[in-house]
């Protein structure tokens, strides 16, 4: 493949990707969503962000099988509770971290 065609299959994909996402943003504010469709879209954020945080936390280091003993999933309970109880960021990351590096030290 030649560079100019590289380039042009760059600016192809990045032109259709700024235009599947501004088309939402456009249309969301023009047409009249349903209100069962627009209460399911108030979720989006919260499962993206666990569909991210998740592999991460359960497979540390790209790892591809579950391991019982990665203090990671115990660090990511205790914050994940006190986020429920306190609803505070940055207690919720003082206390997950904290909790990371106490179970990190406990199981050396």
């Amino acid at each position: 493949m030649s560079d100019l065609a590289l380039w042009g299959l760059f600016v192809a994909v990045g032109v259709g990707t700024f235009v599947m996402r501004l088309s939402f943003v456009e249309l969301y504010g023009r047409w009249r969503i349903p209100e069962v469709l627009d209460r399911a879209l108030r979720y989006v954020p919260a499962s993206v962000l666990a569909a991210l945080v998740l592999p991460a936390v359960v497979y540390p280091n790209g790892h591809s099988e579950f391991v019982l003993g990665n203090p990671q999933i115990p660090a990511a309970v205790v914050a994940a509770w006190v986020a429920w109880k306190t609803r505070n960021t940055i207690l919720t990351l003082a206390v997950g971290m904290g909790a990371l590096w106490a179970f990190k030290f406990m199981g050396s």
